[in-house]
């Protein structure tokens, strides 16, 4: 199954929490209770960019492969919070079936990021190009 936030919503975060004073790793009921009634063996979900690879209490494999082009950015919902993964790398994973079922692998990739991060300057947009150079906001 492929989402973008969870099964039901684009909107929340599927393996992170957004709380009132931080941004944390989401606890395995409040991942349960996102995954809902999905039977799927692997779910594949984005939206936070942060690459992580979380096995459900009833063994699916839910996998973040991570952003391939912007390592942090800021958002005001359900309340302001800052997402970095602190490196410019590019993100992606690879998943396989095995004999005892999904496996997954988490790749990091340098890129030019530099250039990526000039071309964000060049359309006022200094909190990507800070994102795009170090992965993190300014």
């Amino acid at each position: 199954m492929l989402c973008h936030g969870t099964p039901d919503s684009d909107l929340v975060y599927f393996l992170e929490t957004v709380e009132p004073t931080c941004f944390r790793a989401a606890t395995m009921p409040e991942i349960d209770a996102r995954l809902g009634q999905v039977d799927a063996e692997l779910i594949a979900c984005g939206h936070t960019h942060v690459p992580r690879v979380v096995r459900a209490s009833s063994g699916q494999l839910i996998v973040n492969p991570g952003s391939v082009g912007l390592p942090g950015y800021d958002d005001i919902h359900p309340w302001p919070h800052v997402v970095e993964t602190g490196s410019p790398d590019a993100r992606y994973a690879i998943v396989e079936r095995s004999e005892d079922g999904w496996i997954s692998t988490l790749v990091s990739v340098p890129y030019d990021h530099a250039k990526m991060a000039a071309l964000a300057m060049t359309h006022e947009r200094p909190d990507w190009a800070s994102a795009l150079s170090t992965g993190r906001l300014p």
